[in-house]
């Protein structure tokens, strides 16, 4: 409440102004198409700096990786080329381990585990964008990640061979540890690749299947809960800094806002969408006890695995979460 104050005053303030005494328009790349929830999350967050910036400020959401593909877009930031975007932060996982906090399986399986996750992350993860000249404004979990398959599967065996859709560091792991294939598939690519073949499984929320209507190539949808990854939207540090410190206080306001909708919008999201499977003729049930227990043994294999390679920091964030359960 105390920041729904704050930014409608921040807003009548800035919007009280004849006209802005200047206007820039910052151009957002998002990877997501326009109608997922997190796109939307973010139009609504540009929408709110817009107004609160008395028009200072224009933000300009550009969805399904049409400005820039996902693997391009923190580069983009980072470099200037767009002052602000969105991604998947354990996209970046390749160049430092910390950014996969939220993608080690079995983890945090809740939507509460994983705000106790954020919670515990958030402070590192800050100085490490920091540190590549990037201010971290609002990050949003999707739904739990459940597993996609043409074919029924019963237990890992199953699964040998299959071409598997990854997006980051863990999903590539975990497709070696069950003797997939693992493809590198953007979101954008998702249906294209299924109705080709070049994929043939994936992990992901119901939300990305629905999206994606992924019932036309794929039968099955199995409720595992592996984790909750989250999109996070960034600010190059160098913009940041040249705006006011007026419309970066209307920018903070709006980012707690759409943090706040936004999990409130994955949590009822998640059942529409699953609901939204088996509507479209997808079997959607809990794994096997034999699935499940396998897939425990590789969560705990990829568990020591990522603590080893984030080192001192990760235990940290580990331990630090832990303690709040």
């Amino acid at each position: 409440m105390k920041t729904l104050t704050k930014l409608a005053t921040a807003t009548a303030l800035t919007a009280a102004s004849v006209a802005p005494a200047f206007a820039e328009t910052w151009d957002m790349p998002m990877a997501y198409s326009g109608s997922n929830f997190h796109s939307q999350v973010g139009a609504e967050f540009a929408n709110c700096v817009t107004t609160g910036t008395g028009g200072e400020i224009e933000i300009e959401t550009h969805p399904s990786g049409s400005l820039f593909a996902g693997n391009d877009i923190k580069r983009a930031v980072q470099t200037g080329q767009v002052p602000i975007g969105e991604r998947l932060l354990s996209g970046h996982q390749n160049e430092n381990p910390l950014f996969g906090f939220d993608s080690v399986p079995f983890l945090a399986t809740s939507f509460e585990d994983s705000q106790k996750l954020w919670k515990a992350a958030r402070p590192t993860i800050e100085d490490v964008l920091a540190d590549q000249n990037l201010t971290l404004l609002y990050a949003v979990p999707w739904p739990p990640q459940g597993m996609y398959f043409k074919n029924e599967v019963q237990s890992v065996e199953d699964m040998e061979g299959v071409k598997f859709r990854s997006y980051n560091t863990a999903t590539a792991r975990l497709a070696e540890l069950t003797g997939m294939l693992p493809v590198q598939i953007e979101a954008a690519e998702i249906s294209q690749a299924f109705a080709t073949g070049v994929a043939e499984a994936m992990i992901s929320s119901g939300a990305t299947g629905y999206d994606r209507k992924v019932w036309e190539s794929l039968d099955y949808f199995y409720e595992v809960d592996a984790w909750l990854p989250r999109n996070y939207v960034f600010v190059n540090s160098d913009a940041w800094e040249g705006t006011s410190q007026e419309n970066r206080d209307v920018m903070r306001g709006c980012a707690e806002l759409a943090e706040y909708t936004g999990l409130w919008r994955s949590k009822e999201y998640t059942g529409f969408t699953v609901q939204g499977l088996r509507d479209g003729g997808m079997t959607v049930e809990a794994p096997s006890d034999t699935l499940r227990g396998e897939l425990k043994q590789i969560g705990e294999t990829m568990t020591e695995e990522w603590l080893e390679q984030a080192g001192a920091e990760g235990k940290e964030i580990v331990e630090a979460y832990r303690a709040m359960k």
